[in-house]
């Protein structure tokens, strides 16, 4: 445990009581959005919206951040925007507020990622990226343990009151916030040459960045273009018969797998290289949505659901990883913004046709299509792509 550093400590604090606040909020979303009259077409396009909001200001804030020199104030300021979105969504139920709120929470999400993920990186070598991005995302997915539970336990006295809930989920975002305030900028960042950076000057960044980032990138955007929210999993679950507390029950299931195995696994890519942890995973994801597709059991869905947190685990901070090691230093806050910006225009196109898939075609032709696709994704990292770093 010796190389997680206190400002690795601090970093993975501020994110697990931001992640207990959002959290605490997305599996009722659905549920929440419903009754205010969103239909299932709707939910997809305002998840995959917000997305892309934070997608393309992820590219814009990374590239900023490099620029200036800072780090600790996008993060500062990333966190703050999210926490005082919490209470917004309850305020107003017109359509174009809960777009305006949600819209709100993505963008500080945007502004503080890549600095977050470039200080995260800083403090971690290329042998022990896994361990330091995994021990993060460990720390951070247990606020998405923590927040269900504390919605689960307050709908069970106050059954349908939702509204109640986006209050209580500004406590622990002003928590994170206050905590953001212990990180300092240690790492001499010499600013670059002082211009005006344009919203999508990120993307030049496409045309200097080393191949090997590039061949990595586009399978994993490829991965992303059929890797629709996870809501869509969440009302499977509640098509195949779960009542609420019990949708939100099976999140939190899968959220503790993924808080658990988030740290050993990424510990363990340290030692086999991140390439076959990745490929794994992918082939996980796989295995869940054919197993979404052609089950009804309530016991398999659970079983799907502990899978898709091992899979979680042995991906989202592995990729990071990964991409942090194939990029330059100096522009590691612009290589993953670069990555993310994508990735949310690519996860806003993947939610939206899931949705009208979904409307038109049911859900398990929704599933079986994504399984696919993964398939080819995995044997393209299997084949085509080398492991090896800067």
């Amino acid at each position: 445990m010796k190389s997680i550093t206190k400002t690795v400590y601090v970093l993975s604090i501020v994110s697990l009581f931001t992640d207990t606040a959002s959290e605490m909020l997305y599996p009722i979303m659905p549920i929440y959005l419903k009754t205010i009259g969103f239909s299932i077409v709707l939910i997809g396009v305002l998840e995959g919206f917000a997305e892309a909001l934070a997608g393309l200001s992820k590219g814009y804030f990374g590239k900023l951040s490099d620029n200036s020199g800072k780090r600790v104030p996008f993060v500062q300021l990333g966190y703050a925007l999210s926490t005082i979105s919490k209470p917004m969504m309850a305020v107003f139920t017109f359509p174009l507020w809960i777009f305006f709120s949600r819209a709100i929470d993505r963008l500080g999400k945007g502004i503080r990622t890549g600095a977050r993920d470039a200080i995260l990186s800083d403090e971690a070598t290329s042998e022990t990226k896994g361990k330091i991005f995994g021990f993060h995302r460990s720390m951070d997915t247990l606020g998405a343990v923590i927040g269900p539970l504390l919605a689960l336990v307050y709908l069970y006295f106050y059954p349908q009151d939702y509204k109640t809930l986006f209050y209580i989920a500004f406590l622990p975002g002003l928590i994170a916030v206050l905590a953001s305030f212990f990180l300092k900028d240690k790492n001499k960042i010499h600013p670059k040459e002082k211009k005006i950076i344009s919203f999508f000057s990120f993307l030049n960044y496409w045309k200097t960045c080393p191949q090997q980032y590039r061949k990595i990138v586009i399978g994993l955007l490829a991965f992303t273009l059929f890797n629709s929210s996870d809501i869509f999993l969440l009302l499977k679950a509640k098509q195949v018969g779960l009542n609420d507390a019990s949708v939100i029950g099976v999140y939190i299931f899968y959220n503790l797998i993924y808080a658990l195995c988030a740290f050993p696994i990424g510990i363990y890519a340290d030692k086999i290289g991140l390439k076959k942890m990745l490929v794994f995973g992918l082939s996980l994801f796989a295995i869940v949505y054919f197993g979404m597709a052609f089950s009804t059991n309530l016991y398999v869905i659970a079983l799907l659901f502990f899978i898709y947190g091992v899979y979680a685990a042995a991906t989202e901070g592995i990729s990071k990883a990964w991409i942090s090691n194939v990029s330059e230093k100096k522009d590691t806050a612009t290589a993953i913004g670069t990555y993310s910006a994508f990735q949310s225009i690519c996860t806003m196109l993947a939610s939206t046709i899931a949705g009208l898939i979904w409307c038109q075609f049911g859900a398990n032709t929704t599933f079986i299509i994504t399984a696919i696709a993964t398939v080819f994704i995995t044997l393209y990292f299997t084949f085509f792509i080398k492991y090896k770093t800067t």
